[in-house]
């Protein structure tokens, strides 16, 4: 990504780019990835640009005026990178069918698994497509947020059809009427023998208690397969896990299962989907000029996150093909070590066998798995800080007693409900109507839980986050970019949050 982001400040700066180390732009601390603010800021300046473009292309902020003189100077170069902007749509047409395409299918054809440079190549291959992609992954969503902006396009004029996980859920949704209208004689013929009655509860002595999380689309995949009709029903849910089987709690953190490889979260939202089907915002029913021509950006964005997310699974996949070859020579002990290994260390192993190195594997792994469990731990860590060395991780106290907290209104409405705090959705919590929902953060895999809950909180993102995508397909408010939100928000905790102004009221 750094190094995508660097080719693009070089189309404008040219050789005033020398001098800069754009690897430099974003590190880690805290086993978390940190952008370089200053450093960023002087990119920009350099470039003719406010310091802080980024904020107003990604979360909204205020745009400062430049100094004329600096963008005049720049202006040959401005016009490259806005004529690479009005070409996008061509150029990814172009590139999906001459890279994109074939090297999915390439990718999705047998492979060989058993042999370790294969997978290296296959590794490599992916990389290639991804350095692509990833150019297209940071102008499509900039490009979007510039012209939504200059136009003045409300969100509700747009329809997110085309981001993965609104297709998915869609798609589940229509599978889920199907399943509906053949389920009712399978309830009432089986609701006792499955222990289920439809609306998520199980009766015992006359007492009503709620059933386990889990159970429910236990229950309703029992019940499908017993005719035809229902198992018709099983195998397109498969085929739909097959094509969105992709996407991940984090997409861009391949250490992460994908849905196809955990599909309990889809299959829980798929049961729930059945019985109680959620209330969906229309799409619009008529779109401006303005508006349809923004509507192809969001269009290209959702596109250009498909082809991303579909090749860093399989990116993920392939590490993990090779994993299992290490595990079972002995080279690795335990599932999710090839995760603590550099990629560089990793071809070093498959190429040269490095005999060095690979005594040192067990104790790297060690050191590198503490660490990340030590920083799992940190209750909070700070959002921004100065210099070249982490302070210690923040104390919040002092802001527990905030009634009123502030952050960017990413879907309107009005939502009061009780605080459910998660930091992942592995946990299948219960949760409905009345529940907000405060996250650390939101991605493409989080929409099966995101499209239960009432409203949404999260600490970071923006309008364009998939959090907010989702929020606004379901009509559920929304407020973004609140900083330590889970730690100042108490689980149970009666709040209301105005998706409009966001605002969040600690009630």
């Amino acid at each position: 990504t750094c190094g995508v982001w660097g080719e693009l400040f070089t189309l404008v700066l040219g050789k005033r780019a020398r001098g800069l180390d754009f690897n430099e732009t974003a590190t880690l601390h805290y086993s978390r990835a940190y952008f370089n603010a200053s450093l960023l800021g002087q990119i920009f300046r350099r470039m003719g640009l406010p310091p802080e473009s980024l904020e107003f292309l990604t979360r909204g902020a205020k745009f400062s005026k430049p100094p004329l003189t600096s963008t005049l100077q720049n202006l040959p170069g401005l016009l490259r990178l806005l004529q690479r902007e009005i070409s996008l749509p061509k150029d990814f047409q172009q590139d999906y069918k001459k890279y994109f395409a074939p090297g999915l299918a390439e990718l999705k054809s047998p492979s060989v698994t058993n042999n370790a440079n294969s997978l290296l190549e296959r590794i490599d291959l992916i990389l290639e497509l991804l350095k692509k992609a990833t150019y297209y992954s940071i102008l499509s969503p900039l490009s979007l947020a510039l012209r939504q902006g200059i136009f003045k396009v409300n969100d509700s004029e747009l329809d997110a059809k085309e981001m993965p996980e609104l297709a998915a859920l869609r798609e589940l949704q229509e599978l889920a009427a199907s399943a509906r209208n053949i389920l009712p004689n399978l309830q009432q013929e089986n609701a006792v023998g499955a222990g289920f009655t439809g609306d998520r509860t199980t009766q015992t002595d006359n007492l009503t208690k709620p059933a386990p999380v889990g159970d429910l689309s236990r229950n309703v995949l029992l019940m499908l397969d017993e005719t035809p009709e229902g198992k018709l029903i099983l195998n397109q849910f498969d085929r739909f896990l097959e094509r969105y089987g992709y996407l991940s709690e984090v997409g861009t953190d391949i250490a992460v299962p994908t849905w196809k490889e955990d599909p309990s979260p889809v299959r829980e939202l798929f049961a729930q989907f059945i019985f109680n089907p959620p209330p969906i915002s229309p799409p619009p029913a008529r779109q401006s000029g303005k508006a349809k021509s923004i509507q192809k950006r969001l269009n290209l964005k959702g596109r250009v996150t498909s082809i991303y997310s579909q090749l860093l699974a399989e990116l993920r996949w392939s590490f993990v093909a090779l994993e299992k070859l290490w595990l079972q020579s002995g080279l690795l002990s335990e599932a999710g070590d090839i995760f603590f290994l550099e990629f560089s260390e990793i071809r070093r192993i498959v190429e040269t066998k490095d005999r060095t190195l690979i005594q040192r594997l067990p104790g790297l792994i060690k050191t590198r798995r503490s660490q990340l469990e030590q920083d799992s731990q940190l209750a909070t860590v700070p959002f921004v800080f100065y210099g070249n060395e982490p302070p210690p991780p923040l104390n919040v106290s002092d802001r527990s007693s905030t009634q009123q907290l502030q952050g960017i209104g990413a879907s309107p409405g009005i939502a009061e409900g009780r605080v459910k705090i998660l930091h992942n959705w592995q946990t299948f919590p219960e949760i409905d109507r009345s529940t907000i929902v405060v996250v650390p953060y939101t991605d493409s895999g989080w929409a099966p839980l995101l499209a239960r809950a009432g409203g949404l909180i999260a600490e970071v993102g923006g309008r364009l986050s998939h959090g907010a995508i989702v929020a606004r397909e379901y009509g559920i408010p929304a407020v973004m970019d609140v900083s330590d939100a889970t730690l100042i928000l108490r689980e149970g905790q009666r709040v209301r949050i105005d998706g409009s102004r966001g605002t969040v009221e600690i009630l």
